[in-house]
C-alpha cells in the first residue's frame, strides 16, 4: 500500500491529489491569476490528508510536476516537495508536466499536443500517440504554418498555449480542447504509482525543475 501526495504548480492551477495505489483519494485545485501558490500549497496539503484520514507520517513519497511551465510556479512546486521529502525521509518522484497534461485527452487515433502557454507565439510542447507515448521531445516551440508539416493524422491540441495558435493552426486536422486548460494532479497519481513501484525516484538534493528555458526578470518602465 502505498499513499502519494501529488503536487502540480507548473501553471496557474494549483492542484494537489492524495492518492491510493494510483487511485485519488482527495483531489483540491485552484486556478487563479494571480499565481497563489505560495499561499493555498500548504493549506491544500494539510486538507487534504484531513479529508482521507491521514498523517503526513503515513506518506510513503511525495510527487511534484517537474515542467516545463512556469518559474515561479515550478519553484514553490518543488521547494514543498523536497521539504516534505526531507522532513518525512520519503522519495521524491519526478512527474513530466506536459504529459500530465496529455493524459486529460483520451482518443483512439491522431496524435495530442499539450501546449503551455510562454510569451508572444510561443510554447512548451511536445507530441504524445494516443497511448501516450512520446513521439517528439520536449521543446520550446515558436508557432508557425510549417510546425507539424511532418506530422500525419489528427492533431489534438491541448492547454493555455492552444488557443493562440487557432489564427495560424487553422486546417482541419488541428482539431482543438479548448476545455482543458492547465495540468492537474489529477493525472499524476496513477504514473507517480508506477513510478514509485519501480523504485523511479529523483535525488531530493540536487533534483532541479525542467525549467527549458533561463528565467529572464522583467522590470516595468520607469515613468518620465
Amino acid at each position: 500500500m502505498a499513499y502519494i501526495l501529488n503536487i502540480e504548480t507548473a501553471t496557474k492551477n494549483c492542484s494537489v491529489t492524495l492518492a491510493k495505489d494510483g487511485e485519488i483519494l482527495v483531489c483540491l485545485e485552484m486556478a487563479e491569476e494571480g499565481y497563489s501558490h505560495a499561499e493555498k500549497l500548504h493549506v491544500f496539503f494539510e486538507q487534504a490528508l484531513q479529508q482521507a484520514g491521514l498523517a503526513f507520517q503515513d506518506l510513503n513519497a511525495i510527487a511534484v510536476s517537474q515542467g516545463p511551465g512556469s518559474y515561479t510556479g515550478l519553484r514553490i512546486g518543488v521547494s514543498a516537495a523536497k521539504g516534505l521529502c526531507y522532513a518525512l525521509n520519503i522519495p521524491l518522484l519526478a512527474i513530466d508536466t506536459l504529459e500530465t497534461l496529455a493524459r486529460q485527452l483520451t482518443v483512439t487515433e491522431g496524435k495530442i499536443i499539450p501546449m503551455i502557454d510562454a510569451r508572444r507565439m510561443e510554447v512548451f510542447t511536445a507530441v504524445f500517440d494516443s497511448s501516450y507515448s512520446r513521439l517528439r521531445a520536449t521543446e520550446a516551440e515558436i508557432i508557425e504554418t510549417t510546425t507539424y508539416d511532418t506530422l500525419e493524422g489528427t492533431l489534438h491540441l491541448v492547454g493555455d498555449g492552444a488557443a493562440k495558435c487557432k489564427a495560424v493552426l487553422n486546417d482541419p486536422r488541428f482539431i482543438y480542447h479548448d476545455a482543458i486548460v492547465y495540468p492537474s494532479a489529477r493525472e499524476m497519481s496513477r504514473i507517480s504509482f508506477e513510478k514509485y513501484q519501480k523504485s523511479d525516484t529523483v535525488d531530493v538534493a540536487y533534483f532541479e525543475p525542467f525549467y527549458l528555458k533561463d528565467f529572464v526578470m522583467t522590470t516595468k518602465p520607469k515613468k518620465s
